[in-house]
């Protein structure tokens, strides 16, 4: 078993010696300092189980240091020693974090008794934090990658609503991830044990998915010979993911409705009703509302599959993460195929970079996938792209020259608002000041161009007869 470590803060030197020699004498870690303040650098440096500090020193004291340690390391546990005369200090530390409080002179079964406490559940608290960061990072491990600001912000939010039982839809272009999405939120829910069932409503004929979902009796219909569970029923007490939902038909968005509302599913052909705990998780890559608005989507089930939204950002708006995800599929493909390659060059990732990706992730998965395959040596390079990655790159690009949206910092630093708002100016006047069109050029969303010209407070010059319908 891992012996414990200690650190022990004591002003006067003599007590410092007698409780460490008797902390190593148990089998103990132990290192000492003298000072508060250097308890913390020496902290800083490693991690200590238990920390037993006086509770008054010169300068910092032994409280101050007490929620330091609760701020920053909060799996260390804090044993107090104090003089008769501060108790009430001690027992107003303890409400404040401490583990344990000893009395001078200290008794030595109790120092050990307090200490050895102190560290086993230093143990568990550590044991707890590494099994939450094993739990966050399956979002990585099933493939989801990214460090874009719009992109944490979706991670942030599936780990806050896994847990439930939440009807989650979410929305995004096709190739943007989210199955994977839908498959995170399941893996890091009280589900997880049970297996995940995933059906694409596109990829079914209407005639066959009413069977798919629901199952039938046997006697049905003209060969249905034997029972068939249905894909609800399959997902019992556990997660079942409809993948573009829109393509429903709005018959059979009425009966899955009612499951919804009644927690129960009735088999084709059959005359009972089988009750049923199933968190549904929904998927589309059309705005689900404006289905609603134009009559192909029910209104009353856009309001129960719409619960809880993820908007799923397309590739082109998390430009940072395109490297990251290349590099991914890289060492995946060139693994499977033997490991021959290594890296893409400067001038290959350039022109991923500056690729628009209309098919999101998907699209550059099968491009790195075929770069993989054409590499004869170690390093991808632009030969190795796709066509279209190609043709989409601009003159000055494609003739090897520096990229255009590429600058050099000059050696004194810019005004950083400033050189933005000039670049919104030239897009909004080379688009003649169609927002649409100015996003496209800057690389970025219409909402957040839009956030922008509000931002500067930038307006439509006057005899700019332009509109975001051109």
């Amino acid at each position: 078993m891992r012996q414990a470590s200690v650190l022990l803060v004591e002003d006067n030197e003599r007590e410092r010696q007698i409780t460490v020699e008797t902390l190593r004498e148990e089998g103990f870690l132990v290192e000492e300092a003298a000072a508060a303040k250097r308890a913390l650098e020496m902290i800083a440096l490693s991690r200590f189980d238990v920390v037993v500090t006086d509770l008054m020193m010169p300068g910092m004291s032994g409280e101050q240091l007490l929620l330091e340690l609760r701020q920053k390391h909060p799996a260390t546990q804090v044993v107090l020693v104090t003089a008769y005369g501060s108790i009430d200090n001690a027992v107003k530390a303890m409400k404040n974090g401490a583990f344990y409080y000893l009395t001078k002179p200290i008794d030595r079964e109790t120092l050990v008794m307090a200490v050895t406490k102190a560290a086993e559940l230093a143990g568990l608290q550590q044991e707890i934090m590494l099994l939450r960061t094993s739990l966050e990072g399956k979002l990585e491990l099933e493939g989801i990658i990214g460090q874009d600001p719009a992109f944490l912000e979706v991670v942030k939010i599936v780990r806050k609503v896994a847990p439930s039982n939440t009807t989650v839809l979410i929305e995004g272009e096709s190739g943007t991830g989210k199955e994977l999405i839908a498959r995170a939120i399941h893996r890091l829910s009280p589900r997880a044990q049970r297996p995940f069932v995933a059906i694409n409503c596109s990829a079914i004929p209407g005639s066959l998915i009413e069977n798919e979902l629901f199952g039938h009796e046997r006697g049905a219909f003209t060969g249905a010979t034997e029972r068939k569970i249905g894909l609800f029923e399959a997902a019992d007490r556990s997660t079942l993911f409809l993948d573009e939902i829109a393509d429903l038909d709005i018959g059979l968005q009425g009966k899955i409705l009612r499951v919804l509302q009644e927690k129960e599913i009735r088999r084709v052909g059959g005359h009972e009703s089988l009750p049923l705990d199933v968190r549904l998780l929904a998927a589309t890559n059309r705005d689900l509302a404006q289905e609603v608005a134009e009559g192909r989507f029910r209104q009353d089930l856009y309001y129960r599959v719409n619960v809880f939204k993820i908007n799923l950002p397309p590739l082109r708006e998390r430009r940072s993460d395109i490297a990251l995800l290349a590099n991914h599929f890289l060492r995946r493909f060139s693994h499977i195929s033997g490991g021959h390659v290594k890296e893409i060059n400067r001038e290959a990732m350039e022109a991923l970079i500056d690729y628009s990706w209309p098919g999101n992730i998907r699209q550059l998965e099968s491009a790195i996938e075929r770069a993989v395959l054409l590499c004869d040596g170690e390093v991808v390079g632009v030969a190795d792209l796709t066509p279209e990655v190609l043709e989409r790159r601009r003159p000055e690009q494609s003739a090897g020259k520096q990229r255009a949206d590429r600058y050099e910092l000059p050696p004194l630093g810019i005004n950083f608002e400033r050189f933005e708002r000039d670049l919104i100016i030239q897009a909004m006047e080379r688009s003649n000041w169609v927002i649409a069109k100015a996003a496209k050029l800057l690389g970025m969303s219409y909402r957040t161009l839009q956030y922008r010209l509000e931002k500067f407070g930038l307006k439509k010059p006057e005899g700019a007869n332009a509109s975001d319908t051109e």
